[in-house]
C-alpha cells in the first residue's frame, strides 16, 4: 500500500480551500438577511422549472415571460385552493368552539348574558378594582405595558418589509426562470478550466439525485394526504379535508406530519363536545387512522415510488435540517437537501467509489 507524502503544495492548497470555506461560510451567515430572498426564489424557481418548460414547449406559449406568469398563476391557484380547504373550516371550527363555550358558560352560570355576570361581578368588588387603578402596581403594569405597545409597531414594520421582501423574492424567481437555462449551464465558468469537469460530473450526480428525491417524496406526500383525506371524511371528522393537505404538506419533510397529532387533538375533542361522543374513542379512530396510513405508506407506498431514488435516510435528512440550520439558519434550511446530496455524491464518487463500482457492474450485466 502506497503512503501518500503530505507536501508543502498539498498542505498550502487544502489550507487555502478550508479557509475559503470558512470565509464562504461566515459571510453567507453575515449577509443572511440579504440572501434569504435570493435563496427562496431559487428553490422556487427549482420547483417550477419543470412547469415553465412545460407551458413553453408543450403548451406552445413561445415567450418564456408570458409562459412564467401562467405557471405562478397557477401556483397561487393551487395555494388559494389549499387555503380555501383550510382556512374557512378552521374559522367554522371556532365558531363551534366558541359556541360549546358560550353554552358551557351560560349552562354553569345560569344567565344567558356574559355582560350581566361581568357588571355584577364589578359591582360586587368595586372598592379593590378602585384600589388596583390608584395603586403602585397599577403605575408599574402601564409602564411595562408601553415598551410592548413599541415592540408590537416595531412588528408591524416587520410585517412591512416582509411584504417587501416577498415581492424582491418574486422579481428574483422571474428573473432566474427567465435565464434558467443559461445560469444552470454557465455557472461552472466560476471554476478554473482543469477543475471543470470533476464540479460538471460531481452537478450532475446531485441533479440527478435531487431531482429522483424531490419528485419521489412530493408523490409519497400527495399519496399519504389524499389517504388521509379519505379517511377523515370517512370518519366524519372536523375539518377532514383542510387536515388531509395539511398533513400531506408536512410529509414533504418525512415524518414530520407526525406533529399534526396535535390540531388532530383538537378536532377530536371538539368533535366530541360537539357529538357527545367520548373523547378517547374519538382520537383513539384518529390516532388509528395514522397508524394505518403510516404503515401502508412504508410498506407499499414509498418502496414503490422511492425505491429508484437515492433513498436519504429520514434520520440523516432531519440531521442535516438541524445541523445546516445551525450554521446558517433559515438559508442553511433551504440548501440543507442539496448540499447534503452534494457530499454524499462526492464521497461515492471520489472517497468510496461505489459510483465507479456501479458503472462497472453495469457494463459487465450489459
Amino acid at each position: 500500500m502506497l503512503e501518500q507524502k503530505i507536501t508543502f503544495d498539498k498542505f498550502i492548497r487544502w489550507t487555502t480551500i478550508t479557509l475559503i470555506t470558512v470565509a464562504v461560510f461566515a459571510v453567507t451567515n453575515y449577509l443572511s438577511s440579504v440572501l434569504l430572498p435570493f435563496f427562496i426564489a431559487w428553490l422556487f424557481a427549482y420547483l417550477m422549472y419543470p412547469m415553465v418548460k412545460f407551458i413553453q414547449y408543450r403548451m406552445h406559449v413561445k415567450v418564456r415571460a408570458l409562459a412564467i406568469l401562467i405557471a405562478m398563476a397557477v401556483v397561487l391557484g393551487v395555494v388559494g385552493l389549499m387555503i380555501y380547504f383550510i382556512i374557512p373550516p378552521m374559522i367554522e371550527q371556532f365558531q363551534k368552539l366558541y359556541g360549546i363555550l358560550m353554552h358551557w358558560l351560560h349552562q354553569t352560570t345560569h344567565t344567558n348574558d356574559l355582560t350581566t355576570l361581568v357588571k355584577n361581578w364589578i359591582e360586587e368588588n368595586q372598592e379593590q378594582v378602585e384600589k388596583f387603578f390608584k395603586s403602585n402596581d397599577f403605575k408599574d403594569a402601564i409602564r411595562t405595558s408601553m415598551p410592548k405597545v413599541f415592540a408590537v409597531i416595531g412588528q408591524t414594520a416587520n410585517i412591512v418589509l416582509s411584504i417587501v421582501a416577498s415581492c424582491i423574492t418574486l422579481l428574483y424567481m422571474f428573473f432566474i426562470l427567465l435565464d434558467y437555462e443559461y445560469l444552470t449551464s454557465n455557472w461552472i465558468k466560476i471554476f478554473p478550466k482543469k477543475n471543470r469537469p470533476f464540479w460538471h460530473e460531481l452537478a450532475g450526480d446531485v441533479e440527478r439525485e435531487l431531482n429522483n428525491y424531490i419528485r419521489g417524496q412530493c408523490l409519497v406526500a400527495l399519496c399519504m394526504g389524499v389517504m388521509f383525506c379519505i379517511g377523515f371524511s370517512i370518519m366524519d371528522f372536523p375539518m377532514a379535508i383542510g387536515l388531509g393537505i395539511l398533513i400531506g404538506v408536512m410529509d414533504l419533510v418525512p415524518y414530520l406530519h407526525t406533529f399534526a397529532i396535535i390540531p388532530t387533538a383538537f378536532l377530536a375533542m371538539l368533535k366530541a363536545a360537539d357529538t357527545g361522543q367520548n373523547f378517547w374513542v374519538v382520537f383513539g379512530l384518529a390516532v388509528g387512522l395514522f397508524c394505518v396510513v403510516q404503515i401502508i405508506t412504508d410498506m407499499i407506498v414509498t418502496p414503490k415510488i422511492m425505491g429508484k431514488a437515492m433513498g436519504l435516510n429520514p434520520a440523516i435528512l432531519l440531521l442535516s435540517l438541524s445541523v445546516w440550520g445551525a450554521l446558517l439558519g433559515f438559508i442553511g434550511l433551504i440548501i440543507a437537501l442539496p448540499l447534503t446530496t452534494l457530499i454524499i455524491a462526492y464521497w461515492q464518487r471520489y472517497v468510496t467509489k461505489e459510483h465507479e463500482k456501479s458503472e462497472e457492474l453495469g457494463v459487465r450485466n450489459c
